[in-house]
């Protein structure tokens, strides 16, 4: 049957359809959350109000409401509706719709609505087909994705809808969907279920934001739970826990949740918070990510953010990749623990960050510098003869192993040094090297005041 059918009220609301089903919203007013789109006088729900269909798809998490706002959409326009569900339909399933939508326009009828669940799972050939009816007003197409639409969908399909963010629920929209649940004669009301205070804020802790999982949840803990003498099921905190052992986590290792956590898992050491980081860390960790992944950020966080700062952010960085490797799951998150909350308490430098790609647009964007004679290699028979080295002053035949020449054919200034940790004493000697006198005598290639010539 479809979802949104209407047509046989017996066989929408039969007994023992799961709860989620049951209290499905038919009105915006009974949509709980989203109300930058649901709420009256929001613009989405005056646009629809008012008779009008835009192409629209919804994007969000499991559970925040994306199916249930568009059964309402259908439902107050009216409209010719069908639904595919792009996991079991394709263009088989689709070509015939679009047929029938092409028909019923040419005869004066209203657009069809389509809506497309999972819409993300449609390949580029699949989202292809629905351009042409879409842009001429054949069909109002309404897609459902928990995928970011600029990472799954084509550009010319996003061109031609308005992409609508849903947020997972509250902690005080889920209450409020509970209390529906335990008062809604669709609910729960007739069968004396009472649920105290602290099983409702377990329910809701556990559900994560998914309006689907508190109701499935609080169904089955119903279930679970036998009758009082007076033929009450009281739902207790302790009787919660022993029916539901895990919450939903929101987490995934390809999508969305996987980039935006590691981007605050990184944002979090770089900006010296030790608590936000191991909370991102535990976040992936308990999401299934691979150890690996998070400890080659790891490596990359000591070079990028800590850098010579503290150069052996680096060393203990390589080193629990090394551990990672060979202990695996779950005694690495031991490791990949005690390597952020070093890095995050680290002093920070990028300045080899800011160096290398200062050099590397000299590179790309400038005529390449020519080595200089004096620093050419020597190794060879006949380089002599060629220039090369002539002039070269060797370090270590001076004082402090330091003499002042040019390393470069002009002048550039890539590296400036940190004042932080182990590089403000990089800083000091480097104040003191740039100080030093500039050489005379490297770029007219003369002889060498050094009794020692290296071989290179």
């Amino acid at each position: 049957m479809d979802l949104f059918d209407t047509r046989n009220p017996e066989e929408v609301e039969a007994p023992g359809r799961p709860l989620p089903y049951r209290l499905r919203p038919c009105t915006f007013d009974e949509i709980v959350g989203q109300p930058h789109l649901a709420a009256a006088g929001s613009s989405l729900r005056r646009v629809v109000e008012h008779g009008q269909l835009p192409s629209l798809i919804f994007f969000g998490p499991p559970g925040c409401g994306k199916t249930a706002l568009a059964r309402v959409i259908a439902t107050a326009s009216g409209a010719c509706f069908r639904r595919l569900n792009a996991v079991a339909d394709g263009l088989a399933q689709l070509k015939p719709l679009l047929a029938e939508a092409i028909r019923l326009r040419g005869a004066g009828a209203a657009p069809t609505l389509l809506f497309v669940d999972e819409i993300h799972r449609f390949n580029k050939t699949q989202q292809d087909a629905l351009l042409p009816d879409t842009e001429r007003g054949n069909i109002v197409l309404i897609g459902a994705s928990t995928e970011n639409p600029f990472h799954a969908l084509i550009p010319p399909l996003r061109s031609r809808v308005q992409l609508y963010r849903l947020d997972p629920l509250g902690e005080q929209e889920l209450a409020t969907l509970l209390e529906r649940a335990l008062t809604d004669p669709r609910g729960l009301a007739d069968d004396h279920v009472v649920v105290s205070e602290a099983a409702a804020a377990t329910l809701i802790g556990l559900a994560n934001g998914d309006a689907r999982r508190l109701l499935a949840s609080l169904e089955m803990v119903v279930a679970a739970t036998e009758p009082d003498d007076d033929g009450a099921v009281v739902i207790t905190e302790e009787g919660v826990r022993a029916t539901l052992q895990y919450g939903g986590r929101r987490y995934d290792r390809d999508g969305d949740e996987h980039y935006d956590t590691a981007s605050a898992l990184i944002k979090s050491v770089r900006g010296s918070d030790p608590d936000a980081a191991v909370y991102w860390l535990a976040k992936m960790l308990e999401g299934g990510e691979e150890p690996r992944f998070i400890a080659r950020r790891l490596v990359i966080l000591a070079a990028e953010d800590v850098g010579l700062a503290d150069p052996m952010a680096l060393v203990l960085a390589n080193a629990c990749f090394s551990a990672v490797e060979r202990i695996g799951m779950p005694e690495a998150n031991l490791i990949l623990s005690e390597t952020t909350l070093y890095l995050a308490l680290a002093p920070k430098s990028n300045s080899a960050t800011v160096a290398i790609g200062r050099a590397g647009r000299e590179v790309r964007q400038h005529p390449t510098l020519e080595v200089p004679p004096h620093l050419r290699d020597t190794h060879y028979a006949g380089a002599d003869t060629l220039g090369h080295g002539a002039g070269y002053r060797y370090p270590h035949d001076y004082p402090g192993h330091y003499v002042a020449q040019d390393y470069l054919p002009e002048p550039h200034r890539f590296y400036e040094a940190g004042d932080l940790g182990r590089e403000a004493l990089l800083a000091e000697r480097l104040t003191a090297l740039r100080a030093a006198a500039p050489p005379t005598n490297n770029r007219a290639g003369e002889p060498a005041d050094t009794p020692h010539t290296p071989t290179r």
